[in-house]
């Protein structure tokens, strides 16, 4: 199965989108409820809850419709909230169940090439997650402009990669070392694990930027919008890494 572009996904949220947000349509009055850390967390947790139960399903009864449908599904809505944040309490559970359908049939397919290859990504994953967020709260890494911007243009470049990949693939042509195993095919993933593991500062940034802004409400489904999409994007490169490592 040829793997496209879509199966990668970078942060929703940037602290442009959040200043426009806290400063026009955002505005928050004292007859308006504000975002909390606490919400904003429950708020992610409810989404992981709504893409685990659709993943599962998807992973149990796979199929290439359940896999087009929900990544067709998943950036429509991620769109949606992008452009109309206001919508996040809408598009972020809409997202979650339709990326969970996309979800789950990836990772029944890469689970029939590798035994115990889910528990590992998945471990891989929140191991992560868990060290960034501890790397973040120590103020080990400091999360500035310049930092964010160089984040940002890495996260760009490579979904520029990923879009001329999946462009490439109908005229069959594939992304040299892309989806390849090998010293520079397993070397490129860690460097785009990597940016991936780096997008998780720019969330959790964003998380402690539109609490302290007091922003609306809705931005607690927008910013774990922005924490999911890094997530599923993460753990589908250790996916793809562990994939590469068990060819060679």
């Amino acid at each position: 199965m040829s793997k496209s572009f879509f199966e990668s996904r970078n942060p929703v949220l940037n602290e442009e989108k959040l200043k426009s947000l806290t400063n026009s349509e955002g505005y928050v009055t004292e007859y308006q409820e504000s975002m909390t850390m606490g919400g904003a967390i429950n708020k992610t947790l409810i989404l992981f809850s709504i893409l685990m139960v659709t993943s599962v399903a998807s992973y149990v009864m796979p199929s290439m419709f359940l896999l087009i449908t929900g990544t067709v599904g998943g950036l429509i809505a991620v769109l949606v909230a992008t452009f109309k944040p206001h919508t996040s309490a809408v598009s972020a559970p809409v997202y979650a169940g339709f990326e969970g359908l996309a979800l789950g049939t990836i990772s029944s397919i890469y689970a029939t090439q590798m035994d115990g290859i889910i528990l590992q990504a998945v471990s891989l994953t929140f191991g992560t997650l868990l060290a960034m967020l501890l790397l973040y709260k120590s103020g080990w890494i400091t999360v500035n402009q310049k930092f964010r911007a160089g984040v940002m243009m890495a996260t760009g470049a490579i979904f520029f990669v990923y879009l001329i990949s999946f462009i490439g693939s109908f005229f069959g042509w594939n992304m040299p070392y892309l989806h390849e195993g090998g010293s520079f095919g397993i070397g490129l993933s860690l460097v785009i694990i990597a940016v991936a593991s780096l997008n998780l500062l720019l969330d959790f940034d964003n998380f402690d930027k539109a609490a302290e802004a007091q922003a609306p409400k809705y931005m607690e489904w927008f910013c774990g919008l922005s924490l999911m999409v890094t997530l599923v994007w993460l753990y589908i490169e250790f996916l793809r890494l562990l994939s590469k490592l068990n060819r060679d």
